[in-house]
């Protein structure tokens, strides 16, 4: 199983941390290790690759503890990381001071995630941002590029 980089920090930046900056400034200071990952990060075993205006990548691996009764990944996985994917691509377009919330996140499972894939990938995309909403896509694939997991998500500007 790939492990997440030891040179990673992980928690919650605190606010004079973020002060000033833009959505797109505080992910690519998470990116570059200015500020931590969030803790969740850990706990699932994904991390951020790249980010643009719009736009991020991330990878993860998924693990044996992540598995259901059928002995596949549970699908709460794939999920979470097209929340995740779709949420960020999001708060790349956040000016300063803004914050958002998830409203809705709908995703389809296309192929099973079996654990012992080294690694897959993660985009996301915003699709349209408005006064009060983004709306954005993402999309899980294996390392043959095989779409395992699709989704959209509806986020609030706050």
């Amino acid at each position: 199983m790939h492990k997440i980089s030891d040179d990673i920090t992980f928690g919650v930046p605190k606010p004079e941390q973020i002060k000033g900056k833009t959505g797109l400034e505080i992910m690519r200071a998470i990116l570059s290790g200015e500020l931590p990952s969030p803790p969740i990060a850990k706990t699932l075993n994904f991390w951020i690759t790249e980010v643009e205006s719009g736009s991020v990548k991330f990878e993860g691996a998924p693990s044996y503890d992540f598995l259901n009764p059928l002995g596949t990944v549970h699908g709460g996985w794939a999920l979470t990381l097209i929340d995740t994917v779709t949420g960020c691509a999001a708060h790349t377009t956040l000016k300063v001071g803004e914050m958002y919330a998830t409203v809705e996140c709908k995703s389809n499972f296309s192929k099973p995630i079996a654990h012992h894939l080294e690694k897959v990938y993660a985009v996301g995309n915003v699709i349209t941002r408005g006064r009060k909403i983004i709306t954005a896509e993402g999309k899980v694939y294996s390392e043959d590029h095989k779409i395992l997991a699709h989704g959209t998500a509806t986020l609030i500007i706050l």
